[in-house]
């Protein structure tokens, strides 16, 4: 892995393949290895580059006491400036889909295109009256669990009541895969665990109506359906959106289903570049 140092911290990154770029943002407590099914697929025919957000993986920990998407796309634009990649296909997958959506909004047409797994606008997933949300806040709730319990048992307790409201294996449905992702969030901070929880809570959507990207949302079949639901206004709210549903997978739809995520994404790829 490579480094790009910033003001308040470093972000790691990796980087493989020739070719025109794809970059891969992962989701929230997990790191870049979410994305290996996708590396493997894509480094040999392009510039695939993963990276750590803040608060995960080699990143770990920096200097702010509080995060946001906002802060994240940041870090995004710095690394493809870093890079000097043009036109990338950015892909993101939950907290990284809303990294990929907020660089759009700023950016309407500058990315070639955009994959977003598990994509999600604003969590709750549901829309709360202006200002409310400071009031119904689980910050303090999470943060006292964190301190009690740590970052893994209070992510289970997240599954559970995500579970309660949906009755399926939201996360994966694969043992292996769920596994993985639980030993993820369990090598991050509480005090880093809180700061991302709270970038995902805090996050207020923009209308992307004014987007030119190419997008792609992909939900696996046992997807929160107010989740799969944000992704069909996602597609309908920007000029060229397109959604996909992938049976036999969940919230970790791109390593649930990696085949046919792959081929997805391929054809959408080679479509994107070729025009």
């Amino acid at each position: 892995m490579a480094e790009l140092s910033l003001e308040d911290g470093t972000l790691w990154y990796d980087a493989r393949g020739d070719g025109r770029p794809l970059v891969f943002i992962h989701g929230g407590w997990m790191n870049g290895q979410a994305w290996r099914p996708q590396v493997e697929r894509f480094a040999d025919d392009y510039r695939v580059i993963t990276l750590d957000v803040r608060g995960h993986g080699k990143t770990g920990a920096t200097e702010p006491n509080q995060y946001s998407i906002e802060l994240f796309a940041d870090d995004l634009e710095a690394l493809l400036s870093e890079l000097d990649l043009e036109e990338p296909i950015l892909c993101g997958l939950s907290l990284g889909s809303m990294v990929v959506q907020e660089y759009m909004d700023r950016h309407p047409d500058a990315a070639a295109g955009a994959i977003l797994g598990g994509a999600v606008r604003s969590m709750p997933p549901v829309e709360l009256p202006p200002g409310m949300k400071p009031f119904v806040s689980p910050l303090p709730a999470l943060t006292t669990s964190l301190s009690l319990t740590g970052p893994e048992t209070t992510f289970r307790s997240m599954l559970l009541s995500i579970r309660a409201t949906t009755g399926e294996r939201w996360l994966s449905v694969n043992p292996e895969v769920r596994s993985t992702a639980m030993d993820a969030v369990g090598e991050i901070s509480r005090d880093e665990f809180r700061k991302v929880f709270g970038a995902l809570y805090r996050y207020e959507p923009s209308d992307l109506s004014h987007v030119e990207t190419p997008t792609l949302v992909v939900h696996g079949e046992q997807e929160a359906p107010l989740v799969k639901q944000q992704g069909r206004q996602l597609v309908a709210e920007v000029s060229d959106g397109e959604h996909l549903e992938l049976s036999g997978s969940g919230h970790l739809v791109n390593q649930d289903r990696p085949d046919a995520f792959n081929t997805a994404s391929a054809t959408f790829v080679e479509d994107r570049y070729a025009a």
